[in-house]
Formats: C-alpha cells, sequence, structure tokens
C-alpha cells in the first residue's frame, strides 16, 4: 500500500503552506511493517508569512543557549541587591558597581559586573503559581510553556510521560531544522530533577522521540568537578531514531524496498532522500561533531577562564557545540534542585554556599560565555538565557512553600526575579523592568516565563503563536504568549 498526504500542513495549521515535504510518505504493507520515511524529510520554515515577520528581533537567533539555573538562585544575593533593609532581608554581600552607572550586582559576582555591558538584565521576572510552587512545576513551565493539572500530594510532578508538552528545543529543531551536519539539540551535563522526578520538562513529547535531545550526562557523582575532562561523543546518549546501528539496519531496510519498489525513489526523488539519511548516518561517526567534544582542543587559558568545574566546562562545550552548527544548547545547572553543596536551592546556609560553591562558579562560566562569544563575533546571532525556575523569598527564615528554612537560608518565590537575556539583537547595557525595594514584587514592566520563552521562539523567527497537534490530535500553541520586543535593539 502506497499513502501520499499532498494536503495542507496541519500540523503547522499554516493553510498557507499547501504541499510540504513535512507531509509524509508512508511506506505500507505485511512484508514491511508500515516502516513510515517522514522523520527523515527536512522541514519547512513554520515562520513563512508570519505577521511578526520584520519586526524587532525576529530571526536574529541562529542559535540558542539556555542556561538553566535550576534549583532557584537568590535574585537578592546576586544581581539584584538592596541598600538599607533589616538583617533579615538584605543580602550578607557587599553591593559593587558593574559597567552599567547605576547598576549593582552582590560582590560574588565581580567578573559579570564588568561584562554586563553586552546583555540584558530583567529584573522583573514574576508569576503566581498555580498550588505549590515547587521545583518541578516551575521547570515544566519554563520549558515548555504549559503547566500540568497532575501534581502529587508533595507538590511534585508525574514522571515523564509521551504525552508531556515538548521542551522549546524539539519545537525548534522540528521547525527550524538545522542546516550543518550536527547534532541540532543537546542537553547537558545533567537532566532536570527534582528529588526522584527526573527529566520532566526536558524531552519532546508528543513530538515524539525523534525530537528528543541528545543528551550528555557524565558519570561521576554531581559533587565530581572535573566530570567533564576526557568526554567523547561516545559518551553521548543518541535519540533512539538516530542510533546507528538502528539506522544501518533501517537502511539496508530501505535498499531491500527500493530494489523491488523504484516507484519509491522515484516519488521522493526531489526530497533528496539519501541526503537526509546519510547526513543522519554521518552525524555519529563525523569528524565535525568529534572535534566539538574534543575540550582539550581549547587552551589551557581558555579552559581556566570558564572555570575548571562541570558547569564552567560545559558553558566552554556548549559555545565549541553552536560553533560547530549545533542549533538548541541547553546548559542545566550541574546540581539536582532541593540538595545541598553547589545547589541553588538554599533554604540554609545560603551565604557560605554561595560564596564558596555556586556564586563563583556561575560568575566564571557565564561572564566567560558572554565574553567569549562576543570576541569571536558569534554573539550576533547566538541567543543566551541565563535563568531559574524562580527566584528565592526577600524575607529570610520563612516557609513560603511548605519547607523548612534556616535564618540563612530563603526559600522559593516565583514573585520576582531577575534572569538574563543577550545576543542576537537583544538591546546591551539594558535593565527591563524594576523590582520593589525588597525585591518582592515588580514595580513595572513583568515579564513571565511564558513570555521567555515567546522571545526565544521569536529570535528564531518562529510564530509563538504556530499551532501543533498533541497527542490526542489537539490543536495547541507553541506557547500562549507574546514575545517582549523591548528587549531587542
Amino acid at each position: 500500500m502506497f499513502r501520499f498526504r499532498g494536503a495542507k500542513g496541519r500540523d503547522l495549521c499554516d493553510p498557507h503552506l499547501g504541499f510540504t515535504r513535512r507531509d509524509f510518505l508512508r511506506v505500507g504493507g505485511a512484508g514491511m511493517m508500515g516502516m513510515t520515511l517522514n522523520n527523515l524529510m527536512a522541514g519547512e520554515d513554520a515562520s513563512a508569512g508570519s505577521a511578526h515577520a520584520g519586526s524587532p528581533g525576529w530571526g536574529k537567533a541562529k542559535n540558542i543557549i539556555m542556561i538553566y539555573l535550576q534549583g532557584g538562585p537568590s535574585h537578592l544575593d546576586l544581581w539584584d541587591p538592596k541598600e538599607n533593609l533589616p538583617d533579615k532581608i538584605r543580602s550578607e554581600f557587599k553591593s559593587i558597581p558593574t559597567k552599567i552607572p547605576g547598576v549593582h550586582f552582590t560582590e560574588i559576582l565581580p567578573k559579570l559586573a564588568k561584562v554586563n555591558d553586552k546583555f540584558t538584565m530583567i529584573r522583573s521576572m514574576s508569576y503566581t503559581p498555580n498550588g505549590l510552587f515547587n521545583h518541578t512545576a516551575a521547570i515544566y513551565q519554563i520549558m515548555t510553556g504549559y503547566t500540568t493539572d497532575k501534581v502529587s500530594p508533595s507538590g511534585q510532578l508525574e514522571p515523564p510521560s509521551p504525552k508531556d508538552f515538548p521542551n522549546f528545543g524539539s519545537n525548534i529543531i522540528r521547525l527550524k531544522p538545522t542546516e550543518e551536519p550536527m547534532l541540532p539539540f543537546v542537553m547537558l551535563p545533567r537532566p532536570l530533577q527534582e528529588s526522584n522526578v527526573v527529566g520532566k520538562g526536558g524531552s519532546a513529547g508528543f513530538l515524539g522521540k525523534a525530537y528528543d535531545p541528545y543528551t550528555l550526562y557524565p558519570a561521576g557523582d554531581d559533587m565530581k568537578m572535573d566530570k567533564m575532562d576526557g568526554i567523547k561523543v561516545d559518551d553521548l546518549q543518541l535519540r533512539p531514531e538516530v542510533f546507528s546501528v538502528r539506522l544501518r539496519r533501517r537502511a539496508k531496510l530501505r535498499e531491500a524496498i527500493e530494489a523491488q519498489m523504484p516507484v519509491v525513489e522515484k516519488a521522493v526523488e526531489k526530497h533528496n532522500l539519501d541526503g537526509y539519511y546519510d547526513q543522519a548516518l554521518n552525524l555519529i561517526v563525523s569528524g565535525r561533531a568529534r572535534e566539538a567534544f574534543d575540550l582539550d582542543a581549547e587552551s589551557d587559558a581558555m579552559r581556566d577562564r570558564y572555570g575548571r568545574n562541570t558547569f564552567g566546562q560545559s558553558c566552554l562545550l556548549a559555545r565549541r557545540l553552536v560553533e560547530a552548527g549545533t542549533r538548541v544548547v541547553e546548559v542545566i545547572w550541574p546540581k539536582v534542585a532541593n540538595s545541598d553543596n553547589h545547589s541553588w536551592d538554599h533554604h540554609v546556609g545560603l551565604t557560605k554556599r554561595m560564596k564558596d560553591q555556586s556564586g563563583p562558579m556561575l560568575d566564571d562560566g557565564l561572564s566567560a560565555l558572554f565574553e567569549d562569544l562576543d570576541q569571536r563575533g558569534m554573539l550576533d546571532e547566538t541567543l543566551v538565557v541565563a535563568i531559574g525556575e524562580f527566584g528565592r523569598s526577600p524575607e529570610k527564615g520563612v516557609s513560603t512553600s511548605g519547607n523548612n528554612n534556616s535564618a540563612d537560608g530563603r526559600d522559593h518565590w516565583p514573585y520576582c526575579y531577575t534572569s538574563v537575556i543577550g545576543g542576537a539583537g537583544i538591546k546591551r547595557g539594558y535593565v527591563h523592568g524594576k523590582s520593589d525595594k525588597t525585591g518582592s514584587a515588580p514595580l513595572e514592566l513583568p515579564v513571565h516565563p511564558m513570555e521567555i520563552l515567546a522571545t526565544i521562539y521569536h529570535s528564531v523567527g518562529i510564530d509563538p503563536e504556530t499551532i501543533v497537534y498533541n497527542h490526542l490530535n489537539q490543536p495547541r500553541e507553541l506557547v500562549k504568549a507574546q514575545a517582549v520586543e523591548k528587549l531587542f535593539a
């Protein structure tokens, strides 16, 4: 049986697209077990004819690097310090000037203070959570643009499911497939996680595993700071649909089909099917991929500059990956949410842990990434976003989410926090929004996490309201929000 679908591109809800390469050819039959070839065809541009085309920042980003500060860093102790407040609110860290006149960080970010003229600070991130504002639900929201209805009594979400909404990176590589023979979407150096819920919000969900990220999770405990040393392409966990053995098995099956049914070859000739197969096969063994993962190719000075720890070397690897042609890289903070030591989830011992552990790692890695991208001329086409799932409570020692907090600890706080965004046409040296005198709420220009996702889609030239169909074949927007165009120059 042959089945050719030449109808309009329903999966994108764009009537003007007509017959596209996204429409699939299905080759069926009892002896072929319904083998589908649609995953091999290139995607069409989902932005064609968008009303947003030509607006500020539209389509400026060739690549995306998401620096995900899993755990929820304290904005008051990093980049939105407040003065003349009671001890129970004021940070223990001193305030220092930055490259932007009148804008201060705390003393634990001296390097970022010298490069904040390269990016935008959003000091008015804010949302009101449904139910308990726990890590898993908040992570799912920022990664997918959706909230979930099913929450356990402890406030955690269910484990990942094929019914989940896709990670934004999966949507991007589906709608804006890379033209380079390189891994399109890589997540490292560990999965998104709270307690025993691992990977929620980090998969392609109902889009199917073909759009899952390639994951690089080096072996070793989270406290093993040199785990990125010696990584190689063989360590990469490949998506099942492009695993080399399976690809080669499918390639042999395809050859058998073509030998018996030349009409298939003729029908898909204009789609350069061999090209897509060759690209997928060559990814595994390509010199380009292997070279990208060779951190030893960098000078000792450059590796030191990023920081000789898991986070710093992950940021360096992110630069190498986008340089080699990867479309989306997500660097997950290398410590589980709701854990101690190097975590951003500072319910206890905030001052010492931030000063000695998480603060210096963030300062080295993120400042080096912005400087390095800029010096290489890559920042103009690479969007960098650094964000956590929420901030921390202005008042120390109080419970806002059912957790116990020491006198030197802050609880979860989604009502006001800070994020960083830069590159790809984003204003340089700009502060968007303003928090009140205690960092409790935005005074102006509040930004919802979903608007950050919309801004990411907009930056790569994808309409945030593009329609996809979920596992029940129901139409859903990529995200129900609009890009924050004021962030763009």
